[in-house]
């Protein structure tokens, strides 16, 4: 299987902001980060998961890494935003390594992100440990 990142969508105003962002781009997302994952073989087909107000609502598969000639590196994802199950995550910075097993689900045909957890009230619950 492969291994998936979480990274906050710095700069997402909102979830369709973020949406948007991806979309604008025809044929990949490039995304810039400091140094390559150590594990970034093992990433590749597997996917970047959004943090939006502390939780989890979005998946984006990852195609691959170039570098660029500033040294620093892309990371190249699919142009389209996949909805995940609200999921309570902590800010951080840089990305982390999500296995599959501690990975949302992605949402069901049909099944909209408003009848999913809104993330400031999986935040809240998270915080009394309810969730």
């Amino acid at each position: 299987m492969p291994l998936n990142m979480t990274k906050i969508a710095f700069s997402a105003e909102s979830p369709a902001s973020l949406r948007a962002w991806l979309e604008s781009h025809p044929d990949e997302a490039l995304m810039t980060t400091r140094y390559l994952p150590k594990r970034h073989e093992e990433m590749i087909g597997g996917s970047l998961y959004w943090i939006f107000e502390h939780a989890l609502i979005g998946r984006s598969p990852i195609l691959g890494f170039d570098q660029r000639p500033d040294g620093r590196w892309h990371i190249r994802l699919e142009p389209r935003l996949i909805p995940v199950q609200t999921k309570p995550k902590r800010a951080h910075q840089g990305w982390r390594y999500l296995t599959d097993e501690d990975a949302p689900r992605d949402l069901e045909e049909g099944e909209s992100a408003g009848d999913a957890m809104p993330p400031k009230l999986a935040r809240e619950l998270a915080k009394l440990g309810l969730v």
